[in-house]
């Protein structure tokens, strides 16, 4: 069975056999999957480049006032300092509160692995996340946000202890008919 032959000729003459040559079609179909592979993607690809836009670039007409939402209130903990914790609560980009703990750096040492422990500034945040925080009832799916501000050079172990100190606030949350106990902020990091 042939895919696709050429007859060139040649019976007749002189006692010549007649030369059946085949064309290989393998590599030409390849080329036809690989193009058709190349327009496919390429069509995908400019459809998700697309930017979604409406007649209401750059903003709404003046006259219609948008629904004014008050920005939640954010902790920001800062640890850029050696000797003291900065906890300031900010709603925007207004500042709510701001309050100083002193950094004391407790070294516990369990099985060989040493961490890090900052009681004092997990109990601030308690109290301060039970006296401004937004975010305490169970059915409530939004937490708290906390931002972890720390320089490029601050050791692993001294973020996990801050981040432990952050999660020791807990509230109660309620999900598929289930309460439990889970902290009470998402924490982020801002790094400069």
């Amino acid at each position: 069975m042939k895919m696709g032959g050429v007859d060139v000729g040649g019976g007749g003459k002189g006692g010549r056999k007649s030369l059946d040559s085949e064309i290989n079609m393998i590599p030409f179909i390849d080329l036809l999957m690989v193009t058709i592979s190349f327009l496919l993607i390429t069509a995908v690809w400019s459809h998700m480049a697309r930017i979604n836009a409406d007649a209401q670039v750059p903003g709404p007409p003046r006259e219609v006032e948008p629904d004014k939402v008050e920005p939640e209130k954010q902790l920001h903990v800062e640890m850029r300092s050696p000797d003291k914790f900065v906890l300031i609560w900010k709603q925007g980009g207004t500042v709510v509160s701001t309050v100083d703990v002193p950094r004391k750096d407790n070294l516990v040492v369990r099985g060989g692995a040493k961490s890090i422990k900052y009681p004092e500034l997990a109990q601030k945040i308690e109290q301060e996340w039970k006296s401004v925080g937004g975010h305490r009832d169970a059915s409530d799916k939004k937490f708290d946000q906390a931002v972890l501000h720390t320089d490029n050079e601050t050791p692993y172990v001294y973020l996990i202890g801050v981040i432990d100190a952050i999660y020791a606030p807990h509230r109660a949350f309620s999900a598929g008919g289930k309460t439990e106990q889970v902290p009470a902020f998402n924490v982020t990091f801002a790094v400069n």
